[in-house]
């Protein structure tokens, strides 16, 4: 005779892991905006900035974001941004999301 599943425990579970990945993906949104130099803005400006982004962008503009990003996750900071590049003893971008992410289910 098979074992009746546990409902229950099992949506507890997928709740928890949705849980952890919305907590996983919050940081490593924080993280982003301090690598790129964007927590130097206020709260006010950093939103005004991405509705901005959100609502003007034509696909040739979001192609150049997407070029632009992937530069500075390369490794090529010059067309990061001011303050970008001065972050003194940092690791690469990658590397950095690397470690976080490794440290993470330990950190919670």
């Amino acid at each position: 005779m098979r074992k009746p599943r546990d409902y229950d425990a099992e949506l507890r579970a997928l709740n928890d892991k949705a849980r952890q990945l919305k907590i996983r993906k919050q940081s490593q949104l924080g993280e982003l905006v301090m690598a790129t130099g964007a927590d130097g803005l206020s709260a006010e400006e950093l939103a005004g900035a991405l509705l901005a982004a959100v609502s003007n962008s034509s696909d040739a503009e979001r192609e150049a974001w997407r070029k632009r990003g992937a530069a500075f996750f390369s490794g090529q900071r010059h067309d990061a941004g001011p303050g970008a590049g001065d972050k003194s003893g940092s690791a690469a971008p990658g590397e950095g999301r690397a470690q976080s992410a490794a440290a993470e289910p330990g950190a919670t």
